[in-house]
């Protein structure tokens, strides 16, 4: 179960929302499966207009007002609880127990008669535009007694709780949480935004090479804008194909200037973020695609990209020295100028064709030194999904004129690379070949020198695919599992058919892989938050809650006394 929470100060126009029809139509039969005492006996089940969304929204604002007490960020908080679409749907009555355990995991209830509680409603409705079914939580972050209620981590307190419901009431945990890792999610906003700006520009760039009277984007339809801004929303997102060059890049080179310099001349801009008051400091980067006339750069920090492409996990992959530190911080000055790079390395040459086959070698003695790591060394295989995962964008970068087959491998593999924590370094895991790879691949062109070294290379990223996926399986990653198994392995095959045959005697070693079975833990505030859900079950109730709303006195005006005209000064 995914929540995703959101913050602001219009719980009319919140409601009014989740009662009407969507951003896409995809709200049916609006209506509240669970909310406080009141509320619920005020309103059944039955579908929500938006007299009775208003009505809602005023009982909830209530003591926010009577009170007048403002919240810092906003009093309205706002979450949606998902579901994966292959999941199905939950009965009303289901949702109901989710929402009240979860109100009472984040602390928005009376904590067992100590605080005052917040007010607060659950609405279901039809399955999002992708089948995902939800419901949306409303709270007011001032509770009955005009106190505040705490939202501190209630970023990372929601994740906990999400966790221990899923154990709570038999969901499907959710796989990433389980292998301590995550990918970076889109937000909808942040593409809608993206889109809009790359349509209009393109729009008026167009309009200005015909030289024709066409309409300003300013003065076009509401449907027409939104036909361009739609076509927009179906390219590429720039995240993805800034992630995949930044990651070939950082795995091809053998230090953090060539790493400086690669970005450099796939094209994209380069800005490094500098310690205070320093200039040969770096703490950070942030890289954008050189955008086109009547456009602004788009800038990503490297966390954004990827969990395992912010610079001090990258920087395990390189040597550490004061030489290397100087030549980094010189690089880094130079690309946030614009100035030419200060020392062109081996990115600048044609690697020795003789290299494809020693490189060829040491990867196929990689996979084979692999088979002795144990599936369920999690650090190690995460370290060889990312080496992989650059090696394969190295050459998708080189090869593939827009993303296709090896970018998507790339893509799925980097999914098993991008963990909470930072893993061993490629020297300790034993994978420094797989940057040799990824050096070669990256001067790899389409159909020219080095294809039959190339599908000789195929081959071992095939095994190597092979054993991230044995990796996944005894991680008990099910879906990712069956990503690399089915999508991945598809497509790595495609390129290997598309290239010239191998001629090799060598035969495939079969053996069973093994799985090791591994009890489910939680981390240790999901283990409270479930611990807190189970507290007072089997006790009898203390008192019922009414569903009387309390009675709210309002402010009180204090007024001010001042001294007449005929009084003189107190002594």
């Amino acid at each position: 179960m995914m929540p995703n929470i959101v913050r602001g100060d219009r719980m009319a126009g919140l409601m009014t929302y989740l009662a009407g029809p969507g951003r896409s139509n995809e709200h049916t039969e609006p209506h509240l499966v669970a909310g406080d005492p009141a509320v619920m006996a005020w309103h059944d089940d039955a579908e929500l207009s938006r007299d009775a969304a208003l009505a809602i929204a005023r009982h909830l604002d209530r003591p926010r007002k009577a009170y007048e007490v403002e919240v810092n960020g906003g009093h309205v908080w706002h979450c949606s609880l998902s579901l994966r679409a292959d999941e199905g749907a939950l009965s009303d009555e289901k949702w109901n127990e989710i929402a009240s355990d979860f109100v009472k995991a984040m602390g928005f209830d009376d904590n067992e008669g100590t605080k005052a509680p917040c007010r607060w409603v659950a609405v279901h409705h039809g399955v999002s535009k992708n089948g995902n079914d939800h419901i949306h939580l409303a709270v007011n972050l001032v509770r009955e007694d005009g106190t505040k209620a705490s939202v501190h981590n209630d970023f990372r307190r929601a994740q906990a709780a999400a966790r221990a419901l899923e154990v709570e009431h038999g969901l499907e945990p959710l796989e990433s949480a389980q292998a301590q890792r995550a990918t970076r999610g889109y937000d909808p906003a942040e593409r809608e935004a993206q889109a809009r700006s790359r349509a209009r520009a393109k729009y008026e760039r167009t309009r200005a090479k015909q030289g024709t009277k066409s309409p300003s984007w300013e003065n076009l339809s509401g449907a027409d804008r939104k036909a361009h801004i739609a076509a927009e929303l179906r390219t590429d997102q720039p995240r993805f194909l800034l992630s995949l060059k930044v990651r070939a890049a950082s795995t091809a080179s053998n230090s953090e200037a060539e790493f400086v310099r690669r970005m450099r001349r796939d094209g994209l801009l380069v800005r490094a973020r500098f310690a205070d008051g320093r200039s040969d400091v770096v703490t950070g980067y942030s890289v954008a695609e050189r955008p086109e006339a009547g456009e602004r750069p788009i800038w990503y920090g490297g966390g954004h990209l990827g969990r395992d492409l912010t610079l001090p996990r990258l920087r395990d992959g390189w040597p550490d020295t004061p030489t290397g530190a100087t030549e980094a911080a010189a690089e880094w000055n130079a690309a946030k100028r614009g100035r030419r790079v200060v020392a062109p390395g081996r990115e600048a040459h044609e690697p020795n064709p003789e290299l494809w086959d020693q490189r060829n070698a040491e990867l196929r003695e990689l996979v084979d030194r692999l088979r002795a790591v144990p599936v369920d060394d999690r650090d190690t295989w995460a370290t060889v999904a990312r080496q992989t995962s650059g090696a394969l964008a190295a050459w998708s970068n080189a090869t593939e004129s827009t993303p296709g087959d090896l970018a998507a491998a790339a893509e799925a593999l980097s999914r098993s690379a991008q963990t909470y924590e930072r893993t061993v370094s490629p020297q300790k895991a034993g994978t420094v070949a797989l940057s040799g790879t990824a050096m070669l691949l990256a001067s790899a062109a389409h159909g020219g020198q080095g294809t039959v070294a190339q599908a000789a290379m195929v081959r071992q990223l095939l095994r190597l695919t092979q054993a991230v996926h044995d990796a996944c399986v005894a991680g008990k990653q099910a879906r990712q599992a069956k990503l690399l198994a089915e999508d991945t392995r598809a497509r790595l095959v495609r390129v290997r058919d598309a290239m010239p045959q191998v001629p090799t005697t060598a035969k495939g070693n079969g053996g069973a892989t093994a799985t090791i079975e591994r009890p489910r833990t939680l981390d240790p505030e999901a283990q409270a938050m479930l611990d807190r859900l189970h507290a007072g079950q089997g006790k009898p109730a203390s008192a019922a809650a009414s569903p009387i709303p309390n009675k709210i006195e309002p402010a009180k005006t204090h007024q001010t006394t001042k001294p007449g005209t005929d009084r003189g000064p107190e002594r």
